[in-house]
């Protein structure tokens, strides 16, 4: 029988995560590299790891993901919003840890779209009276 997999999508801004996890020794395969190829800043290797470090199941799973669009910072986002959801359907017990670090909610943020008659989002041209 294969081992079981547990599949989530995460989502920041318009990056998108497609997450699976399943019991392992906690490798991490992130569009076909490795999670230190992939975010070479630590800060976001620590955000992808939160999901896992605060339910202690760091080192329990690995985790297989196909992660598109935004920036670097919004795809580690988005991969630990994905961690955290694949980890419910795991075990659905784990809701109120990852609820508290605001891990399971969508970050709504998302850019303005610009308006026209405005040079930007909300920035007019300069205004000139005479």
């Amino acid at each position: 029988m294969p081992e079981k997999r547990y599949y989530a999508t995460g989502k920041r801004k318009t990056a998108v995560a497609r997450v699976w996890i399943k019991q392992g020794e906690g490798n991490f395969l992130i569009n076909g590299r490795a999670l230190n190829d992939y975010f070479p800043v630590e800060e976001l290797k620590i955000m992808v790891n939160k999901p896992l470090l605060l339910t202690d199941n760091a080192g329990k799973f690995d985790v297989v993901a196909a992660i598109y669009g935004g920036g670097i910072p919004a795809q580690a986002w988005a991969l630990a919003h994905g961690i955290a959801k694949a980890l419910l359907e795991f075990n659905a017990g784990l809701r109120t840890t990852l609820k508290k670090q605001g891990l399971i909610t969508r970050d709504p943020r998302a850019k303005e779209r610009k308006k026209y008659g405005k040079k930007a989002a909300r920035a007019s041209f300069q205004f000139s009276k005479r």
